[in-house]
């Protein structure tokens, strides 16, 4: 089976298509200006013309669901929900922290802690097996202060994600690693959709919604009056 695999959580705005298990393109950007409004379907084109396929081609669409902007969910759920009603393929929705565990597991790390930067000293994060990549605490909106992660200071961990770095900054783990240049990619869908296909875990396309953790804040307007 073709799947189109899209990822737009996080600064990287990142296309991938693979046959099967089977990488065959990947397009992505990491862009401080968040350009997946402008980008993603440019990429798609992109990624289906590497890899030799048309629309036509593909058997299913697969979504890192978030957490992560906001925006960018919302433009990334929505591209999915519609390719899926255009072509009647199933969605996949895939934890966007837990495919940023992909590249590190088997490296002899106790725990994998993916680091989303949220607001100030806030991050979306959970806690991964190093090894079995089990998902060991549930993903949440956690305020960071010198007393966080402090269960594991005696364990072998890496913080990986744009959070790191703030993280670094303030935890009290002199021997933790900590990634910083770490984005959600859309090449590391691929592993958990070909398990959510065999076990049939399709989203309902009507009724998805991304995985946003917390309320949008938009920035209020100010009155006509205010600035009187």
């Amino acid at each position: 089976m073709k799947i189109l695999y899209l990822e737009t959580s996080s600064k990287n705005c990142s296309v991938a298509i693979s046959d099967d298990e089977k990488l065959l393109c990947l397009c992505e950007e990491v862009s401080e200006n968040y350009k997946q409004s402008e980008s993603l379907h440019t990429y798609v084109e992109w990624a289906l013309e590497g890899a030799g396929l048309t629309m036509k081609d593909i058997g299913a669409v697969s979504l890192g669901k978030g957490p992560g902007s906001y925006t960018g969910l919302r433009i990334g759920a929505a591209s999915a929900k519609g390719f899926c009603y255009g072509l009647k393929v199933p969605l996949i929705a895939v934890n966007s922290l837990e495919s940023m565990t992909e590249p590190f597991l088997g490296k002899n790390y106790d725990y994998i802690v993916p680091l989303i930067d949220a607001r100030r000293m806030e991050v979306y994060t959970a806690v991964y097996d190093g090894g079995t990549g089990k998902e060991l605490s549930p993903t949440e909106a956690k305020i960071l202060d010198e007393t966080s992660f402090e269960e594991f200071k005696d364990k072998k961990v890496i913080f990986v994600g744009d959070g790191a770095k703030k993280a670094k900054e303030i935890l009290n783990l002199p021997d933790a690693d900590f990634k910083d240049d770490v984005y959600p990619s859309a090449q590391y869908l691929i592993k958990r959709t070909m398990e959510k296909i065999d076990q049939k875990e399709f989203e309902d396309i009507a009724y998805f919604e991304p995985f946003y953790l917390k309320d949008f804040h938009g920035v209020k307007k100010k009155k006509s009056s205010d600035s009187i």
